[in-house]
């Protein structure tokens, strides 16, 4: 199977810890691995030493991995499934060519990010941040065994730790900001997405009035084979928000009015008397039947009386 063999070289690839992060699968689960990660430098983070979950999918790397953190840390909730733009919440931004590794060095470069609402983020005080940081040290893992003190190799001030720290800072920006084209054409990136917010009422003013009469008659049928053609509206740009929103209230109100409301009343009457039409013809007919009837009989009881 495809995804044992890439699991296995990843595995190999990972043996060896570094000074920054650290990954194996589980003894018994190759779909599982526990990861270390340390806090960016620089950051509410540094110092701190993090450990967690990666949970794979049968069909990965088709398929992105489940990110959990297990060490309390403040910005990423504890044993839960945390939402990046390369975790399984997002298998549209996925790519098959990432790997562990990547994931480890989004992570790293995530962390110092605002949460934003983001399901399993968390956006604690910097004091806070910096004492889970040190109390992450003391962090033994029950899963896998591992202790935070000993997991990482030794913090280098070289390049080779720079060079790390860079690319994990270079990643978590060219994931988080990965341009989307929306149905128009326009590129647009995910933060944009989570920064756009519309109420309902500046959308109304955004919208014409033509248009809003256009779905007002849509969703009245009856009302739009009666209402009367609007008089053009002046376009003034110098009124506020508040005053087209007045007036298109107002327009709405008066495409209600009582005058509308007795146009529809001819389409009533109709039906009434097409209701009472039928009525007197069954009547008629009834009444026509009981005189046929009579006259039969006393026909046939005249017949009787002369023989």
């Amino acid at each position: 199977m495809s995804t044992v063999k890439r699991l296995m070289k990843e595995a190999a690839e990972l043996k060896d810890p570094t000074d920054h992060y650290h990954a194996q699968p589980l003894e018994d689960n190759l779909f599982e691995w526990h990861f270390t990660v340390r806090g960016p430098p620089d950051s509410d983070f540094d110092g701190g030493v993090y450990h967690g979950r990666i949970v794979l999918p049968p069909e990965y790397p088709m398929k992105p991995p489940s990110i959990i953190l297990l060490t309390a840390n403040g910005r990423f909730e504890v044993g839960k499934k945390i939402c990046l733009s390369i975790s399984g919440h997002h298998p549209e931004t996925w790519q098959p060519s990432w790997s562990i590794r990547t994931a480890l060095l989004a992570i790293i470069g995530f962390m110092p990010t605002k949460g934003e609402g983001a399901i399993g983020s968390l956006d604690y005080t910097p004091e806070e941040r910096r004492a889970l940081a040190k109390k992450s040290q003391d962090f033994c893992c029950e899963g896998c065994g591992s202790a935070m003190k000993d997991v990482l190799l030794p913090l280098k001030s070289g390049s080779d730790s720079s060079q790390a720290d860079q690319e994990a800072k270079e990643l978590a920006r060219q994931i988080s900001f990965k341009a989307e084209v929306n149905s128009s054409g326009k590129t647009i990136t995910e933060s944009d997405v989570n920064k756009q917010s519309f109420s309902l009422s500046d959308l109304q003013d955004n919208i014409p009035t033509t248009f809003q009469g256009a779905t007002a008659s849509t969703s009245n049928p009856s009302a739009a084979s009666f209402q009367q053609p609007t008089q053009p509206v002046a376009k003034n740009t110098s009124m506020s928000p508040r005053q087209r929103r007045a007036q298109q209230q107002s327009q709405r109100r008066s495409s209600t009015s009582p005058d509308v409301i007795q146009g529809q009343q001819p389409r009533d009457n109709h039906t009434d008397h097409g209701g009472s039409a039928v009525l007197i013809v069954i009547l008629t007919l009834a009444l026509a039947a009981l005189i046929f009837r009579r006259i039969y009989l006393a026909n046939e009881y005249i017949f009787d009386f002369e023989l």
